[in-house]
C-alpha cells in the first residue's frame, strides 16, 4: 500500500471520518496485523501530545497578554527602581495581592511546560517540534514499508476485483429491477470477462445477461451472495415522450463518488437524427456512460451513452423505450420471466436533494476486467 495512504487512511480512522463499512474493514485489519494497530496507537499518543502542547501554548499567550493588559492599566509598572529602591517598595506594598497571584500562575505555567518540553525534547521549543514530528513520520513510514505486502493482501482480499486482472473500462449503470438487473451501455462491458459493480463502497459481482450492441444497451444481474434485494425501486420507466427544453438531471460515476449534473432536453433525436436517442445539454465525462436520465418527477427517460467531441454539453442518450424493448426480449428466456419493470415513481413532487438521496443507493459504477 502506498505510504501516504496508509497515512491517510489511520488518520480518517482517529478523527471518525469513515463510513461505517470503511471502519469495519479497518478494525478487522488492525486485528490481524499487529504493526497496523501499533500505528494506530503511536499516531494516537502522538496527536494527544500535540494538543497538550497546543494548550499550554495558548496558556502562555494567555499569561502574556494578562501581563500587558496590567501594564496598560497601570496595576503594574516596569520602570527602573531608584537607588534606595523606593519605586520597588510602593509597587509592592500597594500590589501585593495582584503580583502574587499573577507569579503562582507563572510558576505553575512554567512548571508544566517545563515537564510537556521533557518529554518532547531537552531542546527549544519549535525547533524541537519539528524535529520530533520529522522523526515520528519517518518512523512511520518505515514501518509502514515493512507491512506493505501484508496490509495489501488484507485489502485484496476484501475486494472482489479478480487478482492479477487489468481494469479494462468503468461506467456507470442503475437498476430495474431490485433482484439486481442493472442497465448499462454495451461499449462499458464489451470485452470484460468479469464485471464488479459498487455502489458507496459495497462491490458485487455481476454478470452479462443481454447485450444490444447496435442500440449499445446491456442488461446485467448481481449474482453475488451478499446482495440483498431492493423491495422497492425510488424512480419508474417514463413511456411518453420528452419535451424540448425539459429539465434532466443524472447521476453517474466519472470519478470514485456518484456525481449529480442537470440539464435540459435539447432535441428528441440522436446523433445523426437518430430516433431512438435523445440529445441533452448537460455536462458529462468518461465514465458517465450508461448512467440514468431523469426527469423533474424521477422518471427514466434513457440512458447517457455519448457526448460530441467538438461541441460543449451536447450529449446523447438511448430513450427509455429501449430499455423496455430490451426487457422484454430478455424474459422471453424464462430464467429471467420475473423480471418486472417500474412504471411509477416514489420521488415525485419531493425535493431534488431527497430525489439524488433515494436515487443514488440504485446507482452502480461498473467496473470491467
Amino acid at each position: 500500500m502506498d505510504d501516504l495512504l496508509m497515512m491517510d487512511a489511520v488518520e480518517r480512522y482517529l478523527n471518525g471520518e469513515m463510513s461505517a463499512d470503511e471502519r469495519q474493514l479497518f478494525e478487522e485489519m488492525r486485528r490481524q496485523n499487529t504493526e497496523v494497530d501499533q500505528m494506530v496507537v503511536e499516531q494516537q499518543m502522538f496527536l494527544q501530545q500535540l494538543d497538550r502542547y497546543g494548550k499550554l501554548r495558548n496558556t502562555k499567550h494567555w499569561l502574556h497578554g494578562l501581563h500587558q493588559t496590567l501594564l496598560n492599566s497601570g496595576e503594574i509598572t516596569e520602570s527602573a527602581p531608584d537607588e534606595k529602591g523606593g519605586i520597588v517598595r510602593q509597587l509592592w506594598k500597594k500590589h501585593q495581592r495582584t503580583i502574587a497571584v499573577a507569579a503562582s500562575i507563572a510558576g505553575i505555567t512554567a512548571l508544566t511546560i517545563s515537564g510537556t518540553l521533557h518529554l518532547l525534547s531537552p531542546k527549544a521549543v519549535d525547533t524541537t517540534y519539528l524535529q520530533t514530528l520529522s522523526r515520528k513520520v519517518n518512523e512511520l513510514d518505515a514501518k509502514s514499508k515493512a507491512t506493505d505486502k501484508k496490509v495489501a493482501t488484507i485489502i485484496a482480499s476484501a475486494t472482489k476485483s479478480p487478482e492479477g486482472s487489468k481494469q479494462l473500462s468503468a461506467g456507470s449503470g442503475f437498476l430495474v429491477d431490485g433482484d439486481g438487473y442493472l442497465v448499462t451501455n454495451s461499449h462499458v462491458v464489451n470485452g470484460a470477462n468479469t464485471l464488479v459493480v459498487v455502489n458507496k463502497g459495497h462491490e458485487y459481482i455481476a454478470r452479462k445477461v443481454y447485450t444490444d450492441t447496435e442500440n449499445d444497451l446491456a442488461i446485467l444481474l448481481i449474482d453475488d451472495k451478499d446482495w440483498e434485494k431492493v423491495a422497492t425501486l425510488p424512480y419508474g420507466l417514463r413511456k411518453t415522450a420528452v419535451d424540448l427544453g425539459e429539465e434532466v438531471f443524472t447521476l453517474g460515476y466519472p470519478r470514485n463518488e456518484v456525481v449529480y449534473n442537470r440539464g435540459y432536453m435539447s432535441a428528441s433525436s440522436g446523433f445523426n437524427d437518430d430516433t431512438l436517442s435523445i440529445q441533452i445539454a448537460i455536462s458529462a465525462n468518461p465514465g458517465n456512460s450508461g448512467g440514468p436520465l431523469l426527469d423533474r418527477n424521477g422518471d427514466v427517460i434513457g440512458v447517457l451513452s455519448t457526448r460530441d467531441r467538438q461541441a460543449n454539453e451536447v450529449v446523447f442518450g438511448t430513450k427509455s423505450i429501449i430499455i423496455s424493448r430490451a426487457v422484454q426480449a430478455l424474459k422471453k428466456d424464462t430464467a429471467y420471466r420475473n423480471l418486472a419493470l417500474s412504471n411509477v415513481s416514489k420521488i415525485k413532487g419531493i425535493d431534488r436533494v431527497q430525489q439524488i438521496k433515494r436515487i443514488q443507493d440504485c446507482v452502480f459504477m461498473v467496473k470491467g476486467y
